[in-house]
């Protein structure tokens, strides 16, 4: 649990609250809680006399309960990605934004939270309203979902230049080949998870932008909501490019699946060469094995040569047929 105060300057720390006043500090402009308790919800209520969502509220996918307007205050809640153990994951945050504070509700620890409130103590490009620091939060969201995206992409390359330029190893063992290919089938499941989870979270800002800009026309500055109207176009923009990597993620499982398959098939070939191979020999030794008084060839000075030779000819021919065909 945590509660910290922000301006466009450093207001307060959590063991500096005093969760029994009924005010909050002189020029406090964004309320940041993670994971608040009841004592803390009361405090922000009570101070603010705003309402706090818990988190039934905003882990609700309807879009009405995402995007609420009540008394003038907007209620906004979407999914946002953070890891858990190395892994991608998707956690709800809320924000409650006025014409004099934005209050944040999340969860999890998010890096572009952390990011954007150091950034408060030491930059003043931010504008100096609650709907300025919503902007700018939200900016700081768009952002680290670039920088993922663009790592996901440079990832992406880098096993397309593996799958498809990958050259056979001398002396290299299939089941080695064909282990690397399931890592990458891991790799880009990996991947895939996580562009579907920056998906959800980017649809949730394209759709918390335009209703922001249109229920706040009245006391939004124009400052702001120019910046809000570049965001906009930002997440279009990362929502195309989102796409076409979730394409890519399909092409090249498509294709590593595909060579997988072939490195089966071609196991299957030499298994099914050699089957076909010892079936002339076999067939041969078992019909001079069998105990019958008048087989001529017993009699034979050469016989069991000829045995030996015949054997050899019936697996050598299929071979040659095999070479042929251009089977082999």
């Amino acid at each position: 649990m945590a509660l910290a105060l922000h301006s466009c300057g450093p207001i307060g720390a959590p063991g500096e609250l005093n969760l029994a006043s009924n005010a909050l500090p002189p020029g406090v402009v964004w309320i940041d809680t993670v994971s608040p308790s009841p004592e803390e919800i009361a405090f922000i209520e009570r101070a603010t006399g705003l309402r706090v969502p818990v988190l039934g509220e905003l882990s609700e996918i309807e879009t009405s309960s995402r995007l609420r307007t009540e008394n003038g205050v907007l209620y906004l809640s979407t999914p946002a990605v953070f890891r858990r153990d190395d892994q991608p994951d998707a956690t709800p945050v809320g924000f409650v934004l006025s014409k004099n504070h934005l209050i944040t509700v999340r969860f999890e620890p998010l890096k572009a939270f952390e990011s954007f409130a150091a950034g408060l103590k030491i930059d003043n490009d931010v504008h100096s309203s609650s709907s300025g620091v919503f902007a700018g939060l939200l900016e700081a969201m768009v952002d680290r979902m670039a920088d993922v995206l663009e790592q996901v992409g440079a990832d992406l390359d880098s096993v397309s230049r593996r799958v498809f330029h990958m050259k056979n190893t001398k002396g290299s063992r299939p089941a080695r080949e064909e282990e690397s290919l399931r890592e990458t089938l891991r790799g880009l499941g990996r991947s895939g998870d996580l562009v579907s989870k920056i998906r959800d979270s980017l649809m949730g800002l394209s759709r918390i932008v335009p209703y922001t800009l249109g229920r706040s026309a009245q006391w939004m500055p124009d400052e702001v909501r120019a910046e809000l109207e570049t965001l906009r176009l930002d997440v279009l923009s990362l929502n195309d490019y989102d796409a076409h990597l979730s394409s890519k993620i399909q092409f090249l499982l498509d294709a590593t699946l595909g060579l997988i398959n072939i490195e089966q098939n071609n196991i299957i070939k030499v298994l099914t060469v050699v089957t076909v191979i010892g079936v002339p020999p076999t067939l041969i030794a078992s019909w001079y094995g069998m105990n019958f008084k008048n087989i001529p060839e017993y009699d034979w000075s050469f016989g069991y040569p000829y045995v030996i030779a015949l054997a050899l000819l019936s697996a050598i021919l299929p071979l040659i047929w095999f070479r042929v065909k251009g089977w082999l």
